[in-house]
């Protein structure tokens, strides 16, 4: 097989992330007026600045989405059922209990009871957001089946308009954070719905004009870094509002992050077992565990701001998911390649 490459973006995520995250830091110390300034354009404790950068980060995702190619995945039901189960009845729930273990039980004596709810919260905005964007880069690194993945990240987009809120609010209700429906409905409908619905009509309506190739081949090309810049924009902002949080506490970064790279390895190993013991080729098993591994980040962070707020324990617990995910992904892609021949080649 030959050696895939990630663009200087994709790459170089982790490292930009970092720089990112020490920038927006200095900008929250040093110029508390920047962060002070931006939380004025705020609508519904929704930052209009972080709103359009998160537009940034999910419109070019959505554009890849081609929900026609559903009816074919009828011919590999497998991987399909292995996506959705993990995802959507397992990742949510064994989230909670692992994030509640680590900072309500394990840390208690290290975070305030209160700072502790918010993070758990941010954690289960993660958990309840299978990835959408990254793992159409995890399934190329990892020699997936790329046609398969369009289709497991289509299905995935249409569950989450219907099973995000519900499992967020029933799960943030075991947390005793009492959440109102309209907020985490007008997420999704802001960070899901309409996105997703102008980068289908863009798709269609490019395509029938100009023609297939040409929309894969130029048109997506001109949004190459924009998904990427969108995120590190906007963990500038992120961490300019957590500057002080951050250098008051900086072990909150770590106590976050245990949880999370917990969760990730369990749920990939999850979903790549039962791949493998289902007899699941290797083309298809190794995005099936990637997309519940992954998570949502774009969605998560927003929701976690629009309902605690740029400053929350939830909002700095998402943006620490984000900071993890990279390196332990990448860790994954490896571990995959590595273990492709338990896989048999025959289609499923």
């Amino acid at each position: 097989m030959s050696e895939k490459h990630l663009g200087f973006f994709a790459k170089y995520l982790s490292i930009c992330v970092f720089l990112c995250i020490a920038l927006g830091v200095a900008i929250g110390y040093f110029l508390p007026g920047v962060p002070a300034f931006l939380g004025r354009f705020e609508y519904a404790k929704v930052s209009i600045p972080v709103a359009i950068l998160i537009w940034l980060m999910i419109y070019p995702m959505m554009l890849k989405v081609d929900f026609s190619s559903i009816k074919n995945a009828g011919r590999k039901p497998k991987g399909l059922v292995v996506t959705l189960v993990v995802n959507w009845l397992i990742k949510p729930f064994t989230m909670y209990v692992i994030a509640w273990f680590f900072l309500k039980v394990v840390f208690k004596a290290l975070i305030p009871s209160g700072l502790a709810t918010e993070y758990l919260a941010g954690a289960v905005l993660l958990g309840a957001a299978p990835c959408t964007a990254m793992v159409f880069v995890w399934s190329y690194l990892s020699d997936g089946d790329a046609g398969y993945t369009v289709v497991q990240v289509a299905v995935n987009d249409l569950v989450i308009l219907v099973a995000f809120t519900p499992i967020v609010a029933f799960l943030l209700g075991v947390s005793d954070v009492h959440v109102p429906w309209d907020t985490l409905l007008l997420s999704v409908v802001l960070f899901v719905v309409i996105p997703l619905s102008a980068g289908a009509l863009t798709r269609s309506r490019l395509i029938r004009r100009r023609g297939k190739e040409w929309f894969k081949t130029t048109f997506i090309k001109k949004f190459d870094g924009i998904t990427e810049g969108g995120l590190l924009l906007t963990l500038i902002i992120l961490f300019a509002f957590q500057g002080a949080t951050i250098l008051g506490n900086p072990l909150a970064i770590v106590l976050i992050a245990v949880p999370l790279v917990i969760q990730t390895y369990l749920i990939f190993a999850i979903g790549y077992g039962w791949a493998r013991a289902w007899k699941i080729p290797y083309s298809v098993a190794a995005p099936a565990g990637m997309i519940g591994a992954s998570n949502f980040f774009e969605l998560s962070v927003a929701v976690a701001i629009s309902l605690f707020g740029l400053s929350s324990g939830a909002a700095l617990a998402t943006v620490v998911g984000v900071l993890t995910e990279v390196p332990v992904m990448l860790s994954l892609v490896a571990i995959a390649r590595r273990t492709r021949h338990w896989f048999p080649k025959e289609a499923a």
